[in-house]
């Protein structure tokens, strides 16, 4: 099963960019994901305020530059993992060196996830996608 880990940091934007430790520190951790075999994909997120919201509704599509002053919580970074359990995702989360942060961990769905008639309407082929 493959499963996302999204951390959110519970800082202030001044204070969003790390120490040189507390990078060497979630490196490690980073390492230990990669040699047990379980990392897919991690990055780091810069800032709200160097993004932009794109919502649509009733069919009009707007643009909001950051930072985003109702959003309560903003993803510091992911990691996208491969489990054999929900179980053992959330202790690989509960292993993260993070402070001041909270780390989300969500199952990705999988075409096995969805019924016949969908992937038979996407053309879905599991002989073609191995692994999927």
């Amino acid at each position: 099963m493959r499963f996302m880990m999204f951390m959110y940091p519970e800082i202030e934007e001044s204070e969003w960019n790390p120490s040189a430790e507390a990078v060497e520190t979630m490196s490690r951790y980073n390492d230990e994901l990669r040699k047990a075999g379980m990392l897919l994909a991690l990055d780091g997120l810069r800032p709200p305020s160097d993004g932009a919201s794109v919502s649509f509704s009733g069919g009009e599509v707007k643009v909001t530059d950051g930072p985003f002053a109702e959003a309560k919580e903003v993803v510091g970074g992911y990691w996208i993992i491969q489990a054999r359990s929900t179980e053992e995702a959330i202790e690989w989360a509960k292993r993260c060196p993070g402070e001041n942060c909270r780390i989300e961990v969500r199952p990705i769905f999988e075409m096995e996830d969805f019924p016949p008639d969908v992937r038979e309407r996407i053309g879905y082929d599991p002989g073609l996608h191995p692994g999927e």
